[in-house]
């Protein structure tokens, strides 16, 4: 196997399965150990906000970090941070669970940044889509299993299978971590980048000014609050409708990520060029799947898990699409950085489908809180159009 499915990349997507299957186990705990707690929709959102908001406020720091000196060090680094995380889970309640949420997030900006961008930068521009799709699959994959246990854990009441998950995730992660061995193709920044690229502030302010990062980044916050408002309250609202399953949500909503993600992974553009027409289309995909969810509470379960399917689908094909055609349109000295923005506007959207959320379901109910949700899925559709469809891909750096 070549390019995208080369050893050297298959350990990388190893290592991202086993990093993010802690996440799929603590998106079901966390909602479930603060409602039994007594706490409220907003307490639980800011719990699970905690997580990748820090995220977002770090990657641009870690994109400059990891610029400069390379992922393998930092990698080695913040595994022993991410392992102490989550034990700290196994032994506190909410007001840990904060902490331990702000520490995984870091460890999270610099683990997730130091993967897609070795991954964007030995790639060829053929090859970068599915190695950026195939990257995100494994970041879902434990998502179809992980849920499901969640619960089967949670159900046990015995607060030792949780313990014993935990440390045994955090283990295995810093064993991989510490084995693998970055090819320098992989570890070393592309040519042509260095340090000397624009300065923090001025990164930040590209989100405005740069058009191609405004509108790809606009387009990936909406659509992550969508994705955060069912991460955070799914595991609560689906125990309020008959025949209701989080767990069996959120496996088929990871299952058909995965799924999409392998399917259609060479579907995905990549050659630099906006389409209009696929990114609407996701975004009517969205806007429908949160309708569909939110109907679920007269319409039933079937519409629950139709939801789930649709979700899953957007999800698979949003992220890849819009990071790659940013790797062709964002100048060449400046794009670790640049890329670092833009993934965090994902995790601030997903923090904010929590925290804003959290809110409107408390003063109405879930279900008023996914139509919302759709609703702004319906304003994403016309953002994404786009009338001039232009190859950008030459004119940026090169």
């Amino acid at each position: 196997m070549r390019g995208a499915l080369s050893w050297p990349f298959l350990r990388l997507y190893i290592l991202t399965l086993l990093y993010f299957s802690a996440n799929s186990i603590l998106n079901v705990i966390i909602p479930l150990k603060g409602a039994e707690l007594g706490a409220t929709n907003t307490t639980i959102g800011v719990v699970m906000g905690a997580y990748l908001f820090t995220t977002m406020f770090f990657r641009p720091w870690a994109g400059h970090i990891l610029q400069k000196h390379g992922p393998i060090k930092v990698l080695r680094t913040i595994l022993i941070f991410n392992g102490a995380a989550l034990i700290l889970y196994t032994f506190t309640e909410l007001e840990g669970f904060i902490v331990a949420r702000i520490l995984q997030g870091v460890c999270t900006a610099f683990f997730s940044m130091a993967l897609q961008l070795g991954i964007i930068d030995a790639l060829p521009d053929k090859d970068r889509s599915q190695g950026i799709s195939l990257y995100s699959l494994c970041a879902y994959l434990p998502g179809i299993v992980g849920p499901l246990l969640a619960l089967g854990i949670w159900q046990a009441g015995d607060s030792s299978y949780f313990t014993v998950a935990m440390v045994t995730i955090a283990i295995l992660t810093g064993v991989v971590g510490y084995s693998a061995n970055m090819d320098k193709k992989v570890a070393e920044p592309a040519p042509g980048q260095t340090d000397q690229g624009a300065t923090m502030l001025g990164s930040v302010s590209q989100l405005v000014k740069n058009p191609y990062l405004c509108k790809c980044s606009v387009l990936m916050l909406a659509a992550s609050i969508i994705f955060g408002a069912v991460t955070t309250f799914i595991p609560l609202y689906a125990v309020q409708i008959n025949y209701g399953n989080a767990g069996i949500f959120l496996m088929l909503q990871a299952g058909t990520v995965v799924l999409s993600r392998f399917v259609l992974r060479k579907k995905i553009p990549s050659d630099g060029k906006w389409r209009s027409s696929f990114m609407m289309g996701i975004m009517l995909i969205l806007a429908v799947a949160a309708l569909s969810v939110s109907f679920s509470s007269v319409g039933g379960a079937a519409f629950l898990y139709v939801g789930a399917i649709l979700m899953g689908i957007a999800q698979a094909l949003l992220y890849p699409t819009l990071t790659t055609y940013l790797t062709f349109v964002l100048p060449k000295t400046d794009r670790n950085v640049l890329i670092g923005l833009f993934i965090a506007m994902a995790d601030l959207g997903v923090s904010l489908g929590g925290v804003i959320m959290g809110p409107v379901a408390d003063h109405f109910s879930y279900s008023f809180m996914y139509m919302i949700c759709a609703i702004l899925g319906v304003m994403m559709i016309f953002f994404a159009y786009e009338r001039s469809k232009t190859s950008v891909g030459l004119q940026s750096d090169r």
